[in-house]
């Protein structure tokens, strides 16, 4: 029989990931959803994980009863491994949340990190420094890559670090732009991380193994490295995009078009263009080291999403064996089922969470809540799914697709938008442009720019920008610059540049020319044309870090 491992389960986020990577390992799991189970005396490793809001995270174990019996559980020398905002409650409390106290085991309180010259929340992959001696930390490896995503940390100077270090904890920091923060703590029989070792790969996994074996060392830093490029700080971000769709047989394949047009013009019928089955590239790009899998639905959802079972599916056997972080994009909004049940955009969400996504991606129905945003006076009413997902699960799972194509004009006079004077004149000599959204799969244009929808779902409480571009789609002549830099000017939250990329130096090109957090792919590695290594490691060369 596998030995058992126990879960604390306060509903924060997707711990299906953390269940999939412990039974990978060939453990069985049992979630622990309340304090008066039995179970949770009987336990002998117990993980306590959590993403999101650390408010909501602290009032949830409060309400569930379980401060007292982990802090017993702990007493009694049971080894516990925190992850995330299961690390950040043993501090002191959170920036986030002022006056809710954590646990108290850590003498510190959490701070956000600022937006020097960077962007929050930090989403990403970045190393460790280990700096103590006995090194008691479970196959962390200062050579390998963690994922992380958060906006507040442990931000520690040198004496906070000597500080901890004489009350006994061993500590892993890293770097993030100009501030240093506890990547991993370790005392006695507590270990945690800020990191997601779940969503760390093989990196991830060996943590975890060496963690439910009791295995307690690692590899010695000799010094921590400062952000100066050489070791910490993140890596440049190569997501792998498989845009999901039925055929006109009714399968679910992975497809690619030109400006959004999918149908294969050569084929008898013009069917829907099949390159593969999603969880079978899914998998191939995760073997090829892609940082980030997103997928999006671009037909299914926009009638039921909570009969959508076919791409719950997909997300439940890719989660099995991927264990990088995982968008799914596609009708994530409140919706009335066929059968009259109204269904909100949380639940929706959450169904999905609950299957494997790390993320959702809101695309028409997060133009909606802008242009909603505006008509108030630039602020929100609690209502739209950013609001109330990113409430429930935290900023850093909600991503807004933005789908923008290119208007000129002559003077930015002739439009209400922001406007950016181009390298690439129009066709009348125009010599400025702006960039208007469109909804429904890029089939109606809106009035609303990109630039205003960015910095308005910022302000609701969105995480991430994925920013497409119609004009570029399938044309494999690198991403429009313009654009990306243009987003990027507009918020603080990570953007990730899609459309357009057909060879490694559009890749290079966007990071070199742009500030740009993320950069994705999708043609170029359906059609086998290149891998997501082969990517990687032309950045490497020309002297960008990556995760290899």
């Amino acid at each position: 029989m596998p030995e058992l491992v126990h879960i604390i389960d306060v509903e924060s986020g997707n711990l299906r990931s953390l269940q999939n990577a412990i039974e990978y390992l060939g453990y069985e799991t049992y979630l622990i959803k309340d304090a008066s189970d039995p179970a949770l005396k009987t336990a002998t490793k117990l993980f306590f994980p959590g993403v999101g809001n650390y408010g909501h995270f602290v009032k949830m174990m409060n309400d569930k009863g379980f401060e007292t019996p982990i802090r017993e559980y702990i007493a009694a020398g049971k080894p516990l491994m925190g992850i995330c905002v299961g690390l950040q409650t043993l501090f002191n409390e959170s920036e986030e949340s002022p006056g809710i106290p954590g646990l108290g085991m850590i003498d510190m309180n959490l701070k956000k990190f600022n937006a020097n010259n960077k962007s929050v929340p930090s989403i990403g992959w970045n190393t460790v420094s280990l700096l103590d001696e006995k090194n008691t930390f479970y196959g962390l490896d200062p050579n390998d890559r963690y994922y992380y995503v958060h906006s507040y940390a442990g931000i520690v100077n040198d004496s906070q670090v000597e500080q901890l270090q004489k009350e006994g904890w061993e500590l892993a920091l890293t770097t993030y732009g100009d501030e240093k923060y506890i990547a991993a703590v370790s005392k006695k029989n507590v270990f945690a991380t800020q990191f997601h070792p779940e969503k760390s790969g093989e990196a991830g996994l060996k943590v975890i193994k060496a963690f439910l074996s009791q295995e307690a060392t690692s590899p010695k830093a000799d010094v921590l490295v400062s952000n100066d490029g050489t070791n910490n700080g993140l890596s440049r971000r190569i997501i792998a995009c498989l845009d999901v769709r039925t055929n006109d047989n009714g399968d679910l394949v992975v497809t690619k078009g030109d400006q959004y047009d999918v149908r294969d013009k050569d084929a008898k019928g013009g069917d829907v263009r099949n390159l593969g089955k999603p969880v079978e590239l899914a998998q191939k790009y995760y073997d090829q080291g892609a940082d980030e899998i997103t997928f999006l639905n671009i037909t299914s959802f926009r009638n039921s999403p909570i009969r959508d079972a076919p791409m719950l599916d997909v997300l439940k056997l890719a989660a099995r064996t991927i264990f990088v972080p995982l968008t799914v994009g596609g009708g994530i909004k409140d919706v009335i089922d066929p059968d009259g049940t109204k269904v909100p955009a949380s639940e929706v969400a959450g169904l999905y969470f609950r299957s494997g996504a790390d993320k959702v991606s809101i695309g028409t129905d997060a133009v909606s809540a802008a242009q909603k945003y505006y008509s108030l006076g630039g602020k929100g009413d609690g209502t739209s799914p950013i609001e109330t997902i990113s409430a429930a699960y935290g900023a850093q799972a909600v991503v807004i697709s933005v789908d923008p194509k290119r208007v000129y004009v002559s003077s930015p006079t002739e439009t209400k938008n922001k406007t950016i004077k181009t390298l690439f004149p129009g066709p009348n000599g125009e010599d400025y442009c702006w960039y208007a959204t469109t909804i429904k799969g890029g089939r109606e244009t809106t009035d609303l720019g990109a630039y205003e929808l960015a910095a308005a779902c910022e302000d609701l409480g969105a995480g991430e920008i994925l920013l497409n571009c119609i004009d570029k789609d399938g044309s494999n002549s690198g991403y429009d610059l313009e654009l990306v830099q243009h987003i990027k000017e507009a918020v603080n939250i990570p953007v990730i540049a899609s459309s357009g990329a057909g060879k490694p130096e559009h890749f290079a090109e966007v990071f070199d020319k742009t500030t740009t957090d993320a950069a994705l792919g999708a043609g170029m590695f359906h059609r086998d044309e290149y891998t997501v290594k082969q990517v990687k490691e032309y950045l490497r060369e020309n002297g960008f870090q990556t995760r290899l």
